[in-house]
Order: structure tokens, then C-alpha cells, then sequence
């Protein structure tokens, strides 16, 4: 099982340093006066403008305190009951802090957990001192966000000795011996304690912004400058920089992939796991080491202007920590983030004689580049661009169908979802929104015609959420496709960017942003996916956990409603196909084995998704492995390998095994056969033969 770790939960991965554990207690954060004034102007613009306005006061400031309490420690692991109540006794004092500008209540509730971190990772460091007793029958709650907060530091203590326990047994059962099992958890908790002497008011600020921003509304976030950068990044499938991933592992910046096209690549001087260990700017500007440094800080140093130049220190990946250095310098240039890019695969569906060419488009996102646009732009990147030059290349070979894969797609913009829909169902209503004042106002596309009219279908799963959510539905309400995969996410909102330094006419990055619910949308029919999500026509296996990950997880969510449908005329009917492509799917779905193995570890996953807490003894644990060791043997067996026992626990977290081991795992996963989108395929493969042999359905298909 995977233990989860708290502090992942609510930091990006930043590097430890040994360092650190000889600085003595951990460092006391104090607010800056710029935080307090972007608190302060971000509650004038959640109380007013938020689709849901929400007075600043007592009631919501209770709720902000524990919704912080639990993003800084969620399964109950640092904290003591003594702590929740000092907390929560000085929560009312809370909204004047933020109105006055006052924000020593939460930087002293993160001052409070930074010292119990320390305290609970001293103790488990001291614990791997003595050996544990793996017969006694015992278990450990893992799953402990339900649980009561410990009472006493005795009962801290004894919690810390059991998750220390099965950090020990899972390594042990992996096969490691006594000495390894000790190294590898005293460099985990040294990790884990080096972090908190890392942190930065900034860190603060921004946990304690997001849990104020998400207490009104799930999807309400603030974004500081760094958060706010990212996002735009990610928006426009840009920025500038020398084009490689970047990964903390034991203490250094790791190159953990080179960007294609990108200046470290076309350098022929750097290599995947090759560490940066100096960043220095310009042809002449002083070298700043960066081991230990926290990795966004190194990001920092690295982006720059185009064309600007960046040297880097660096140690070769085969090099040991006193190894020969190499000098690199390298020019800054815009990158293209192409692997979150739509993209376009042609897949072959054989049915008795016949075999028909499904193009399938895969949209990780739906982006556009505000600011191209802004400018006039007649180039700018977005989704609904990239899929209508794919549409177009998908004509030319001539494939019979279309399937657009949006599964884990979170959104985007808007504007792109429209546009996307527009290709496939041309000129129309697409999404109705209702803003606060109960207005209702129609997003439609002005494309004359469709640029597919032949079938088509979209694959979505849990985590298609918000924009996908759009283009799912009026896709679905126009009868213009197939919906196939898992019930979608549920948001049913919309969010705008509020820039606090425009609006304050600062001349640099000072007080962030605001992505701040402002209306919700509807489907053309007049329901809405908030809550429900969309709900596909034919039904796949899905691996996501309900109670934890959708719209309906959450306890604030907006509730599902209803407005006048919008003025459209259906474009097909493909309701009336459903029940022979779900025939037809049930037939073959029952004689595929690995779809029924898919089903056989969703079914599975559920079962233990129950499970709460976990033995400490040795032969009960050990008696659960054979079960999961024969069950893969059965497999292994039936396909005629040998029996693979890399898919058992090896007791390890991420960072710790090694970079050519995380590499290969993520090839094979990548390499490894999509039973969804195959399934996905051969539905579309169904419709479309369906389709040709009626003449009333197609009739229906634009010509």
C-alpha cells in the first residue's frame, strides 16, 4: 500500500539539504506587508464579485482555519488535538486580521506545524535506531483523515511508531535487509525534515490564500506571482528558457528530459541525468551554486529573456559527487511545450471483412495563448487551431471516423471548448452561462459549416472536467456523437483571472492573481454538468475513487440547477444506435481478456480502497503477497512469460529509486496497451458501420 506523505500534499517536491539538520530549530516566518495587502484587496473581490459572495466574517473564517489545518496536515500525522484547539479558539479573530491586514494568525498556525514536523521526523529517525517485533499482531490506521486528531504526544508517539513500523515491513517484504531498510528511511526522513527549513513566507501565504479562496468555492483559487507565471505557461504551451525538465533528486537539479528543438538539446552538451549544480547569467555574471537549492528557485535562474544567455555548472550524469565538471552556455529561446499539445494517432478497427481507419485526436488541454490573441496574433497557439489543422490532415488519409480523447483533460478556456465544437457541429449555441445576477447569456460558434461531418465520438473518464465537460455535452445534446468512458468530473463553473497588479497599477509582479468563480454554465439542453457531470452513453471501467476525486467530493460544492434550453436543432440521433452498440460491445467485451483483467483490478482497487488500516504482522502481510504474487504468476502464466514481480511494492517512494528505473517505467507505461481507447475505437468502429448500413442514420451525417 502507499503511505501517504502530507508534506507532498502541499509543497512542490523542493530539495533537501544535510545542511539544513544543523541549522537548529526551524526558521520563524513572518508575513510581508505586500501579503497582507493582496489578502486584504483579494477579500474585497471574493465579497463582492464571486458568483457565490460571501461575507468576510466569523462563520467563514472558522471554516478557512480548518480548511488550512487540513491542507497543512490532511491524514492527522503531525498535529495534536491541543494544537487543533488553540487553532480554532483564535479563529474568529481571523477576518479582521485579513480586513486589518494582520496575518500572524496563520503564519503562526504554520509556525506551529513546521516545529511539529521537526519533532515527529526526529522521533522516526530515532526509531530506526532499534529493530521492531514483526510477530505481534497490530494494525496501523494508513487512511486517517477520518480518524481523531492524537490526544497526547503519547499518543503521537505510538502513532509515528507504527507508520515507522510499516515504512520498515514494506521495505523488508520488498527483500531489503536491516542495513538497507535503515539507510533508505534515515535518508527519507532526512529529506522530509531538510524541507522544512526551506520554506519561505511565500510558501505560507499561498497554502493559507488557496484554503481561504476554496472555502467559499472549489474552484476559487489565489495564485501568487510564481503560481500565476506557471499558469500562464501552461496556457499558451510556451515560455522561454533552454528547454529542459528539471527533477530534485538527492540534493541536486537533475535534467530529467530534454525538450526537442530546444537550445539543451541542440547543444549536444547535456544528457538526461546530468546535475546543474551553478547557474550563472550573462557571459560574464558570478556563478550561484544551486545544490540544495530549492528546485523553483533553480527554474527561476535558468528562465530568462530570449536570447539572453545562461551558463551552466554542471556534473555528468556518470560523474561522482568530486568528478570532473563541464562549463555549458547556452542561449535562451522560446519553447514549445508540444507533449501537452494536441496530437493525432490513426488506429485500425478490423470487423469481419472489414477494416475501418479511426482517427483518434488526443487533447491533454484546451489552451490558448491570451496574450497572442490579445495582440492580434495572427499565429497564436491554441487548442481549437491545432485539432482543426489535425481534422484536416485526418481527411486527407482518409479515415471513416474521429475520436477525440479527452480523458484526465481539466479544462481550459472557454472560448477553445466553443471552438472546438464548432468543428464538429458548425455554426450554433454550444454552452449557456448565468452569472450572479441571474443573467443568461448563449456562447455560440459562427463556424458556417462543421470541418468533420463524418461519425465521431468522445472517450472521457473522471477526470474530464470543466471545458471537456462543455464540449462532451453538446456533443452529446446535438446527437452529433458517441459519449464514451466514465461519468465526468462535475465542474459546472466558470472562472476568470483577476490580475491584483493591474488593477493596482503595479509596475511588476507584487500581489498575484485571483482565479475567481464568476457564473456557471449549461448545456444547450438546460441542465447542467455541475455535480452530475456528463454521463456517457456507453460505459467503461473507470479507476477513479468518487468519494475522493470529482465535484461531488467536495463539501461546498455549487448545487446541480436548471435553465430554459437553448434554441438548437438536433443533428443526428445517435440515441437510437445505443442499443446496438451496446450489444455489440457486451459481446466483444466479454471475449477480450484484457479488458476483463481491467475490470478484474477496477474491481479490486475498489475493495481496497476500503480498507483502512493495514497488519504490522509479518506472516498475515506476507500472506497477502502470495495472493498478489500468484494472481500475477495466473497471468503471466496465461500469455506465456514468465512471472514479473516489478508490479509489487518495493517499499519505495519516487525520489528514491533510480532515474534510469523511473524513465523505463514511464516507457513502458506509455508503450503499454490502451484496452480503453482501444475498446473506444471499435465502438466507433460499430457506429460507423451502423451508420452505412441505415439509410436514416446516415442520411443524418452531414454531407
Amino acid at each position: 500500500m502507499r503511505l501517504k506523505n502530507s508534506l507532498l500534499c502541499i509543497l512542490l517536491a523542493i530539495s533537501a539539504t544535510a545542511q539544513a539538520l544543523e541549522a537548529g530549530p526551524p526558521p520563524v516566518l513572518t508575513p510581508l506587508q505586500q501579503q497582507a495587502q493582496a489578502a486584504h484587496l483579494s477579500a474585497q473581490f471574493l465579497t463582492r464579485f464571486h458568483y457565490k459572495p460571501m461575507p468576510l466574517d466569523d462563520a467563514l473564517a472558522g471554516k478557512i482555519v480548518n480548511r488550512y489545518i487540513k491542507l497543512l496536515d490532511p491524514e492527522k500525522f503531525f498535529f495534536v488535538q491541543s494544537d487543533i484547539d488553540q487553532f480554532t479558539a483564535a479563529h474568529s479573530k481571523l477576518d479582521d486580521g485579513i480586513y486589518h491586514e494582520d496575518l500572524q494568525i496563520p503564519f503562526s498556525i504554520f509556525n506551529v506545524y513546521e516545529q511539529r514536523v521537526v519533532e515527529r521526523l526526529t522521533y522516526a529517525r530515532e526509531l530506526l535506531k532499534q529493530g521492531f517485533d514483526f510477530s505481534k499482531k497490530e494494525d496501523f490506521a494508513f487512511v486517517r483523515d477520518k480518524e481523531p486528531w492524537p490526544q497526547t504526544e503519547a499518543e503521537s508517539r505510538e502513532l509515528w511508531r507504527k507508520r515507522v513500523k510499516n515504512d520498515w515491513l514494506r521495505l523488508k517484504l520488498a527483500g531489503k535487509n536491516d542495513q538497507a531498510i535503515r539507510d533508505t528511511l534515515n535518508k527519507r526522513y532526512d529529506n522530509s525534515l531538510a524541507r522544512v527549513y526551506k520554506y519561505k513566507s511565500d510558501d505560507v501565504f499561498q497554502i493559507f490564500m488557496n484554503a481561504y479562496a476554496t472555502s467559499i468555492e472549489p474552484h476559487t483559487d489565489y495564485l501568487g506571482t510564481t503560481a500565476a507565471a506557471d499558469f500562464d505557461i501552461s496556457m499558451k504551451l510556451s515560455l522561454v528558457g533552454i528547454g529542459a525538465v528539471l527533477q530534485e533528486r538527492d540534493e541536486y537539479t537533475t535534467i530529467r528530459e530534454l525538450v526537442s528543438g530546444g537550445p539543451a538539446q541542440l547543444s549536444g552538451k547535456l544528457a538526461v541525468g546530468d546535475r546543474i549544480v551553478g547557474v550563472a547569467q550573462g557571459a560574464q555574471g558570478p556563478m550561484v551554486e544551486v545544490v540544495g537549492s530549492r528546485i523553483d528557485e533553480v527554474v527561476k535562474l535558468i528562465r530568462g529573456a530570449k536570447d539572453s544567455v545562461v551558463r551552466l555548472d554542471v556534473l555528468p550524469a556518470d560523474a561522482g559527487p568530486d568528478g570532473k565538471h563541464r562549463l555549458v552556455t547556452l542561449v535562451r529561446n522560446k519553447i514549445s511545450l508540444e507533449q501537452q499539445a494536441a496530437k493525432k494517432t490513426i488506429m485500425s478497427v478490423k470487423n469481419g471483412d472489414t477494416t475501418r481507419k479511426v482517427g483518434v485526436i488526443t487533447l491533454p488541454a484546451f489552451y490558448e495563448d491570451f496574450d497572442g490573441r490579445r495582440k492580434g496574433d495572427k499565429n497564436y497557439r491554441s487548442a481549437s487551431r491545432d485539432v482543426a489543422a489535425l481534422l484536416t490532415e485526418l481527411k486527407k488519409e482518409k479515415v471513416d471516423s474521429v475520436l477525440v480523447d479527452l480523458r484526465n483533460n481539466g479544462g481550459g478556456s472557454l472560448n477553445e471548448a466553443i471552438n472546438l465544437t464548432g468543428l464538429f457541429v458548425g455554426k450554433g449555441p454550444i454552452v449557456q452561462q448565468r452569472n450572479a445576477r441571474g443573467e443568461v447569456n448563449i456562447g455560440s460558434d459562427d463556424l458556417p459549416a462543421p470541418l468533420w461531418t463524418g461519425p465521431m465520438a468522445v472517450l472521457i473518464n473522471r477526470g474530464s472536467a470543466s471545458a471537456s465537460e462543455i464540449f462532451a455535452a453538446a456533443i452529446q445534446d446535438y446527437g452529433r456523437g458517441t459519449i464514451i468512458g466514465e461519468g465526468s468530473f462535475g465542474k459546472g463553473t466558470v472562472q476568470s483571472m483577476v490580475n491584483l497588479d493591474e488593477l493596482t497599477h503595479n509596475d511588476k509582479p507584487k500581489f498575484g492573481e485571483l482565479k475567481m468563480t464568476v457564473a456557471q454554465f449549461f448545456r444547450i439542453n438546460g441542465g447542467t454538468t455541475q455535480l452530475r457531470g456528463v454521463t456517457p452513453d456507453i460505459t467503461l471501467p473507470g479507476f477513479s475513487d468518487p468519494e475522493s476525486f470529482g465535484e461531488s467530493s467536495y463539501d461546498n460544492a455549487l448545487p446541480w440547477s436548471q435553465v430554459k434550453a437553448a434554441d438548437y436543432a438536433p443533428l443526428g440521433d445517435v440515441k437510437d444506435l445505443l442499443p446496438q452498440l451496446q450489444m455489440r460491445h457486451d459481446a466483444r467485451v466479454e471475449k477480450d481478456k484484457d479488458f476483463q483483467r481491467l475490470v478484474e483490478d477496477a474491481d479490486e482497487l475498489k475493495t481496497l480502497r476500503k480498507k483502512r488500516t493495514i497488519s504490522l504482522n509479518e506472516a498475515d502481510r506476507r500472506s497477502e503477497l502470495a495472493v498478489q504474487e500468484a494472481r500475477i504468476k495466473a497471468r503471466e502464466k496465461a500469455d506465456g512469460k514468465d512471472a514479473n514481480k516489478d508490479t509489487l511494492d518495493d517499499g519505495l517512494q519516487a525520489n528514491e529509486r533510480s532515474l534510469s528505473a523511473d524513465l523505463a517505467a514511464e516507457k513502458a507505461q506509455k508503450n503499454a496497451k490502451d484496452v480503453l481507447l482501444n475498446e473506444a475505437a471499435q465502438i466507433l468502429g460499430d457506429q460507423s458501420d451502423l451508420i452505412k448500413s441505415n439509410t436514416k442514420f446516415a442520411a443524418q451525417q452531414a454531407k
